[in-house]
C-alpha cells in the first residue's frame, strides 16, 4: 500500500511563488520501485492537466506546455519526497494540485498507479 501526501498549497498573488511537496510512504513505497512521480492539477470545470514528472533513476524531468519555464520539479530520494517549485504564478494556475506515483518502466508514464488527495493552490490577480 502506498500513500502520497501533498503539502504547501495556499493563496498567493499573481507573480508570486509557491513550493509544493509530496511525501510517499507505505510498506511498498520505494523510490526504486515507484519509477516516477508526477504532479497534475485540476481546476473547477476543467480536465485534469499534467504539470510535471520526474524519474527517480536519473532525475529526468518532463513538463506540461502551460508551465514550462515557470515550474521546476525535483526530488529527495532520502526523504521519499518530490517537490514542485512554482514561480511567476498566474491566476490560471489556480487548481487542486495532485501528486502521483507510477510503478512502471515507461517514461514518461502514460498512467499513474497511486494518487494523493491534492492541495489547493489559489492565485489572486
Amino acid at each position: 500500500q502506498v500513500q502520497l501526501r501533498e503539502f504547501g498549497g495556499g493563496l498567493v498573488q499573481a507573480g508570486g511563488s509557491l513550493s509544493l511537496s509530496c511525501e510517499g510512504s507505505g510498506r511498498t513505497f520505494s523510490v526504486f520501485t515507484n519509477y516516477a512521480m508526477g504532479w497534475f492539477r485540476q481546476a473547477p470545470g476543467k480536465e485534469r492537466e499534467f504539470v510535471a514528472a520526474i524519474r527517480w533513476s536519473d532525475r529526468s524531468t518532463t513538463y506540461g506546455d502551460s508551465v514550462k519555464g515557470r515550474i521546476t520539479i525535483f526530488g529527495d530520494s532520502a526523504r521519499n519526497t518530490v517537490y514542485l517549485q512554482m514561480n511567476n504564478l498566474e491566476p490560471e494556475d489556480t487548481a487542486v494540485y495532485l501528486c502521483a506515483a507510477a510503478n512502471r518502466w515507461q517514461w514518461p508514464p502514460s498512467e499513474y498507479d497511486f494518487w494523493g488527495q491534492g492541495t489547493q493552490v489559489t492565485v489572486s490577480s
